[in-house]
């Protein structure tokens, strides 16, 4: 019998489907429907460790994806497994303003851009992202998001220059 070698990205999606999110993960995200906010941190949470294992640092496209995110940190025991089981290290947050003094800051519009790339590279075929358009469908007062046109102009550019480098 052979054995696929499983590797890193392989392991994070693991610890992604098997994280429990218990109800105090949505304490402050009121947004419904729960599953497809649910959904989307599980997207977020799997696109961070495609941007972990290649050094970058993404931006949060989802209010309400990043309400759900504060929930999980504030249960550390959980947050602090689940990140050693998907990563290998701890995940940590940085709120805009909050880096670490003398870490490299961007655009907000740069780090959203390595988040469509981060996709790319997590996503199964076919498989449809609902971060970019979250907080409009749960109803987010003030949306965040990344517009359609956006995410396939970074999307198409991603693959050109894949196709180039194969």
């Amino acid at each position: 019998m052979r054995f696929k070698r499983q590797g890193p990205l392989d392991q994070m999606n693991a610890a992604v489907v098997e994280l429990e999110l218990p109800p105090a993960v949505f304490k402050t995200c009121p947004w419904q429907p729960r599953e497809l906010v649910e959904l989307g941190l599980r997207q977020w949470l799997r696109c961070c460790g495609a941007a972990m294992r290649d050094g970058q640092v993404i931006g949060m496209p989802s209010h309400a994806v990043d309400e759900a995110w504060h929930g999980l940190i504030l249960c550390t025991a959980r947050y602090s497994a689940f990140c050693e089981a998907a990563y290998g290290k701890f995940l940590h947050h940085h709120p805009e303003g909050g880096a670490p003094a003398g870490a490299a800051v961007e655009p907000m519009h740069e780090q959203l851009r390595r988040t469509v790339i981060a996709w790319e590279k997590v996503a199964e075929p076919g498989e449809t992202c609902v971060l970019w358009d979250l907080d409009e469908r749960v109803g987010v007062e003030q949306p965040w998001g990344i517009g359609a046109p956006r995410v396939e102009e970074i999307q198409s550019a991603y693959r050109a220059l894949q196709v180039r480098t194969t």
